[in-house]
């Protein structure tokens, strides 16, 4: 299996900090980055390949990549020439013949303990699987989710009414054996529409989930932080800074936190 992460944008809501340094080399626990620190998980759950589409600072990307190899994990890289103009549906559509065989996808700013990652995998098998995460209360910038009672997704997107929200999704999504193909073929049928270069690749998921089963994980309870924000950022270092000072996994005191 091969992990795809998306990792080619700047990260303007974390300016001055991001504005020669990539959102995912900028440094979370120590000196780790979210890139390392994903790469790492990725590796610790049994991925042997990864592919990390850059654009934004592509050069420090590769750079950190050749100079900081995962053991056990084959890694390389793709560039968006585009990253500056585009939203991550063409970064996405950019790595399509990445698609072969099982394939797990990935926002670059979104770190996650060991745990998550093995419950999506350990899940059913489903040709789609979307990652999800419920909490008491929903905001405009979270990517909503409509779940039916059996946990298939009926819609996901930012503007879904926090009437019909279920859950949010975490940016981790499992395509197996048919969902393959059939993410491949939605991403370049898509691709081809004019108002392809403002798209989200959740939009594709949402509409794929019309009609074919999407299943959904629930990681409720467990550990995971989206770096988006200044707040963020400042969230995830405090929660391995703990996880040092007690002498703990932070994602044991991370989880205990949020409970």
């Amino acid at each position: 299996m091969r992990a795809i992460v998306l990792a080619a944008g700047q990260g303007k809501r974390l300016m001055p900090l991001t504005t020669s340094e990539p959102k995912c080399l900028l440094p979370v626990d120590g000196d780790r980055p979210p890139l390392e620190i994903q790469l790492s998980t990725i590796a610790s759950c049994g991925i042997e390949r990864a592919t990390v589409m850059v654009g934004f600072g592509a050069d420090r990307v590769e750079h950190f990549l050749n100079t900081h190899p995962i053991p056990g994990l084959a890694v390389d890289s793709l560039y968006n020439p585009f990253y500056a103009t585009t939203d991550n549906l063409i970064t996405c559509w950019l790595a399509r013949h990445m698609m072969t065989e099982d394939f797990l996808l990935l926002n670059g700013d979104t770190l996650f303990e060991d745990d998550v990652l093995q419950a999506v995998l350990d899940g059913p098998r489903a040709a789609i699987t979307v990652t999800v995460n419920h909490k008491s209360e929903y905001d405009e910038d979270d990517m909503k989710v409509t779940l039916d009672a059996d946990g298939r997704l009926r819609a996901i997107g930012k503007k879904l009414s926090l009437g019909a929200t279920d859950a949010e999704s975490i940016g981790m999504l499992l395509f197996r054996d048919s969902g393959v193909r059939a993410w491949r073929d939605a991403l370049e049928r898509t691709a081809r529409h004019p108002d392809a270069l403002n798209k989200w690749y959740l939009s594709v998921v949402n509409t794929l989930a019309q009609t074919m089963f999407v299943r959904t994980t629930s990681i409720t309870g467990m550990w995971w932080q989206e770096i988006d924000s200044r707040e963020d950022l400042d969230t995830a270092r405090a929660g391995f800074r703990r996880g040092e000072d007690e002498k703990e996994p932070v994602s044991i005191i991370a989880r205990a936190s949020s409970l």
